[in-house]
């Protein structure tokens, strides 16, 4: 860590580097738990909390580079836990007080040495350069906004060409005190109305540019209230401008947003139906007697919480049931006619008298996701303890036992934050529906082969195009189970690559009787001498046993040939998670040349002199 990152003093009669209450001095806490810790107690314990979570031998590395308009050693610190918790192990490097532009811009070889993953550019409203007067007309705000923008342009661009990474930047929060009361969000020279302007000319440029990433400050600031997100005194007296508790929800934001920027975003909610979904017990109470609808209170908070659901569903989160029920009756209540969720709303629907934790576990066997994938929602606060007990890689919020909070709950875990939205994003839910469909389509084949055939499926397998870059850096790095070597790239870097002559990186797309699956492989060859070096094969899961792989391999061979290369040699590095492509090279043709007694690193090759096409079921564009 830099030597930047000196500490804030502890206040008197703290003890440090105890352990904090409630907290087995041994125990490494969960990110769920680490956020939901008072904020003074992360303070006196961090050295603790950092030195526990350092003992998990599989983070990964993250260079951090944090530019600031005020102090960030508190932010940093925080950020560091947090980023910890969620299984990265972070590096930073600070700017001094208030020299984001000149680092940035002028004096950016500290940072070019130290080769960031990542840079964020951590600005407040106080660090804006020039406000417009009261006289100002639309004209005179318009020139002050471009100037401004311009100013943050130029750190963009300079670190885009020199450091090719992503950058994080902050929004403004409104200023605390607006010296022309209600017209200072509509008069030319408001200074709020500049803001909000301002915040806009942002977004639009990250819209444009998938290297930029607005980090939300002023929707940050204003669901806390201004009272609880600045401290006055501690910016006077030490540049902070932000109290503890907003600096530590500064800090979860952060981490939620570069996790999600790096793969770490769940992917289903699971939910409970009792009382949770709908009020009442559906098999006692009937379908008619269920608290939903508008006609009570109650019933419209659960409404309102399907509703919320729905809405994670319609951007790209699968919706999974896991309820005690018999399956029928579960069914039965999805027939209300005010139930805003639908049985079809639903990737996998999971209802009997097992435990919950095996429910799960049949959910994620179904989709073939990870358990830490998943967050789970009962009402229940047993259920809840018995599933974070079994399966401690599930998330399960403390949501309570009232339904109106429940949104707030999962809102606060940041448990499905996204730094982009894909049309595969917009259409995953439906792409495992029709899974379902195929599914139930090959119990009527014996034939596997013939079962294949009867999807009539077709792929589209071509090099990187501009309009797919997104999609293929959010699969590349979202990808866990089918993924030989876990490599992750940032945005920057798939286009480099993409545009990089000594690169054969393929994407391929996957459509059938049931609809388009989208983008669902990437493979990344390298051509070194006679050799094409495989050096990232990723593929999604919802397509497994589909022979996508064999249709990739055959593409890949014909552009190895192409680019006069006569082998293709592929490594596996096995992880924690991609055990299932273990004999990938293996099942591919592929003879390995490396020594068998490393099964966790084996070197795979192909002689493409006597190579034919193994696809057989899959028509190739």
């Amino acid at each position: 860590m830099d030597d930047r990152t000196a500490h804030l003093p502890v206040p008197d009669g703290s003890s440090g580097d105890r352990a904090g209450s409630g907290h087995d001095g041994g125990q490494v806490p969960r990110p769920l738990e680490l956020r939901s810790l008072p904020i003074d107690e992360i303070l006196r314990s961090r050295k603790r909390l950092r030195r526990q979570l350092l003992e998990n031998r599989t983070l990964r590395p993250l260079r951090v580079a944090v530019l600031g308009g005020t102090t960030t050693n508190e932010l940093v610190d925080l950020l560091e836990l947090l980023l910890l918790a969620d299984g990265f192990r972070p590096a930073f490097r600070q700017s001094e007080y208030n020299r984001f532009y000149e680092d940035a811009t002028v004096d950016i070889g500290d940072l070019v040495d130290f080769k960031p993953d990542l840079v964020y550019l951590h600005t407040h409203f106080l660090n804006v350069s020039r406000y417009p007067s009261a006289g100002f007309t639309e004209a005179d705000l318009q020139a002050r906004v471009s100037d401004e923008l311009e100013r943050f342009t130029a750190i963009w661009e300079s670190i885009e060409k020199n450091l090719h990474c992503p950058v994080i930047q902050n929004n403004f929060e409104h200023p605390p005190f607006p010296a022309m009361g209600n017209l200072d969000s509509t008069a030319p020279g408001g200074h709020t109305r500049f803001v909000n302007e301002l915040n806009l000319a942002f977004a639009k440029c990250a819209s444009a540019d998938r290297r930029l990433l607005v980090h939300d400050l002023n929707s940050l600031s204003a669901r806390m209230g201004h009272g609880r997100w600045f401290d006055w005194e501690r910016w006077y007296a030490y540049k902070i401008l932000t109290t503890p508790e907003a600096s530590l929800e500064l800090a979860t934001s952060l981490a939620s947003l570069v996790g999600a920027m790096l793969g770490r975003a769940k992917k289903c909610l699971v939910l409970d139906l009792d009382n949770t979904l709908w009020g009442g017990v559906i098999g006692d109470d009937g379908v008619d007697k269920l608290q939903i609808g508008k006609e009570t209170p109650l019933g419209e908070a659960y409404t309102a919480f399907q509703r919320y659901c729905l809405s994670l569903r319609e951007r790209g989160v699968l919706l999974a049931v896991c309820s005690k029920n018999d399956p029928q009756v579960a069914r039965s209540g999805f027939d209300h006619p005010d139930s805003i969720l639908k049985l079809s709303h639903f990737s996998s629907f999971q209802a009997s008298w097992d435990p919950k934790h095996e429910g799960i576990a049949k959910i994620a066997t179904e989709l073939n996701l990870g358990l830490d994938s998943f967050v789970f929602v009962d009402d229940n606060p047993a259920e809840r303890a018995i599933v974070r007990a079994q399966l401690p890689m599930v998330s399960v919020p403390e949501v309570g036992s009232e339904v109106a909070a429940f949104p707030g709950h999962i809102q606060a875990g940041r448990y499905f934050e996204m730094v982009a939205l894909s049309q595969e994003d917009l259409a995953r839910a439906e792409a495992y529906s029709a899974n379902s469909a195929r599914s139930a389509l090959q119990s009527r084949f014996k034939d596997y082969g013939e079962y294949l055939d009867s999807l009539q499926m077709v792929a589209e397998i071509a090099p990187f195009k501009p309009v797919y870059l997104e999609r293929i850096t959010q699969l590349i790095n979202k990808s866990n189970q089918f993924n030989l070597t876990t490599r992750r790239y940032t945005p920057a870097e798939v286009e480099q690559i993409a545009s990089d002559r000594s690169y054969l990186p393929i994407y391929g797309r996957l459509s059938d009787v049931f609809g388009d699956n989208g983008l669902v492989s990437v493979v990344i060859g390298r051509l070194e001498g006679a050799a094409l070096q495989v050096d990232l094969w990723v593929m999604s899961c919802r397509v497994l046993k589909r022979e996508m792989e064999f249709a990739m391999l055959d593409m890949l061979v014909v552009a190895a040939r192409s680019a006069g290369a006569s082998k293709i040699v592929g490594r596996y590095l096995r992880t924690p998670k991609n055990g299932m492509v273990a004999d990938h090279y293996r099942n591919m043709g592929f003879q390995l040349i490396s020594s068998p007694e490393d099964p966790e690193h084996s070197t795979w090759e192909l002689e493409l002199s006597a190579y034919s096409s193994k696809t057989a079921h899959i028509r190739i564009l």
